[in-house]
């Protein structure tokens, strides 16, 4: 069997790095906490993240890669079905750096390049939104008005921006854990939808109650 190479360093501390910021949220993990999860000194730590905010900078700019792509995909949907797998999709990244959205406030306070970074993501999700919108209203899924769209893309970035805090307020011992991950992302991808219902077509409306009733639960 051939011997896989070890990851390098630098890597690794960003995968447990992430892994602590998704768990314990990013206030509560120090440098230190990161170093004895790993095993090495805080000196080799330094030595790749020299800072704290380079780690949260790194991470950030993962995930604004990966969400870059990701929102390019909002020009092919022309449907309820195909929103409902759109959105599940942004909803799976956003948990899968759960840590920006669960403490997103208190890092955009400390961190000017979060700030301005999060302006860019903030205006792309809404543009992309419309996309989508546009998209469905051609193929004849949804009609809306014109002077509606830019209030309506607008509350659905809101939504999906903020969803996972309102998981977290409504449940905080158990809403971010794993095995809450799930629900938690159905409900959202739910609730944003569900703020197109008044322009649905019919048959769309009713394959969006569909796909509620099969994949999601009320919340408790």
């Amino acid at each position: 069997m051939v011997k896989k190479a070890p990851r390098r360093t630098a890597e690794r501390i960003l995968e447990v790095t992430l892994e602590l910021f998704n768990r314990f949220g990013e206030p509560n993990v120090s440098t230190t906490l990161i170093s004895a999860e790993m095993n090495i000194s805080p000196g080799n730590l330094y030595y790749h993240y020299p800072a704290k905010d380079e780690l949260i900078n790194s991470l950030f700019d993962r995930y604004e890669r990966s969400l870059s792509e990701l929102l390019n995909a909002s020009d092919g949907v022309r449907d309820v079905e195909d929103a409902w797998f759109f959105m599940h999709s942004l909803f799976e990244l956003i948990w899968q750096y759960r840590f920006l959205y669960r403490d997103l406030n208190d890092l955009l306070s400390k961190n000017r390049r979060l700030e301005t970074h999060f302006q860019w993501v903030l205006k792309n999700k809404t543009r992309s939104i419309k996309a989508m919108l546009d998209g469905m209203a051609r193929s004849g899924a949804l009609t809306i008005d014109s002077r509606e769209v830019e209030a309506t893309a607008t509350s659905m970035v809101v939504v999906l921006t903020y969803w996972l805090s309102y998981e977290y307020v409504r449940d905080p011992r158990r809403a971010l854990e794993p095995e809450s991950a799930q629900l938690a992302l159905l409900r959202g991808a739910h609730h944003v939808l569900n703020l197109l219902v008044p322009y649905l077509e019919q048959g769309q409306r009713m394959h969006l109650l569909g796909l509620v009733s099969a994949y999601s639960q009320p919340a408790a």
